[in-house]
């Protein structure tokens, strides 16, 4: 199955991007760390070859400390610095600058050389949908100025952003690709709230999701809802639905709101912290 959509305003974004890139020094890409490689717009990284870039892993908080060292590790040796974030953490913007300013200081040294006064250095900060760009813009200028929502699409133009005197920032709309060509991608954008939640059959959903925790977190799983393993989906939704008071009328389980509980589970940081993307060599 090719998961499928690219709604108009992607595709202006998207060309908007490619227009904007020679006013930036460098791009600041975000990713969700709970799918670091999933959560990378394979339609972007075409476009940004040319350009020095740091990755960013949003939520880190969320997601399995240890997989998040390795792609840290895994996206420095692809040559793209990388820093895990939590929007909420000061000690983590401060660092996030830091790593801005040592990304910038080739440029400005450049300038510099050709008799150009010094300028804030200028970034571009893009990902896909609902990967925290708008959260993490207002902590870096310390007052709100991006809308943020816990749902993809808030932002849909671009604007520039002064961080301090440090640098100045040029957001832009969150831009999926026009289709996943891997299902499981689709499934893991899903659960983590990156794509809208009609894109697929939410009980779908939710059962990729137990079916990850019961192969890679059956710890994890067993602490949440009491078991560890199952044979039988249903059976698991079954005992997940009358645990959590997912009841219809005459005590049947609604497998609908049963699918919800374990989505919203996953996506609080209930169940733990989990990370769907592994990488090579792991």
């Amino acid at each position: 199955m090719t998961i499928q959509w690219f709604p108009g305003h992607m595709a202006k974004a998207k060309r908007e991007v490619g227009e904007k890139l020679k006013l930036v020094d460098f791009v600041i890409e975000l990713v969700d760390a709970r799918a670091p490689e999933s959560s990378q717009n394979p339609m972007l990284q075409q476009l940004l070859q040319s350009k020095p870039k740091m990755i960013v892993m949003m939520k880190k908080d969320l997601a399995d400390p240890k997989l998040s060292d390795q792609w840290m590790s895994s996206f420095k040796n692809a040559n793209a610095p990388a820093i895990a974030v939590n929007a909420q953490d000061k000690k983590d913007i401060q660092a996030l600058i830091q790593l801005a300013k040592e990304m910038s200081q080739e440029k400005m040294a450049k300038l510099k050389a050709k008799g150009i006064n010094p300028r804030p250095a200028r970034a571009m900060i893009l990902g896909i949908p609902n990967v925290g760009k708008s959260t993490l813009i207002n902590r870096l200028a310390n007052k709100k100025i991006a809308k943020t929502g816990d749902r993809p699409g808030v932002t849909t133009s671009q604007q520039w952003i002064k961080v301090k005197k440090d640098f100045e920032l040029l957001d832009t709309p969150g831009i999926l690709w026009p289709k996943f060509e891997d299902e499981e991608v689709g499934y893991r954008l899903a659960s983590i709230g990156t794509i809208k939640d009609q894109i697929l059959p939410i009980e779908d959903v939710a059962a990729y999701i137990l079916d990850y925790l019961k192969n890679f977190y059956p710890d994890l799983m067993e602490e949440r809802y009491g078991f560890s393993s199952f044979d039988d989906m249903i059976e698991a939704f079954e005992t997940i639905g009358k645990k959590r008071g997912c009841l219809e009328s005459g005590g049947r389980v609604n497998y609908e709101k049963t699918a919800e509980v374990i989505i919203q589970d996953l996506r609080s940081g209930k169940i733990g912290r989990i990370t769907f993307d592994v990488p090579e060599g792991y």
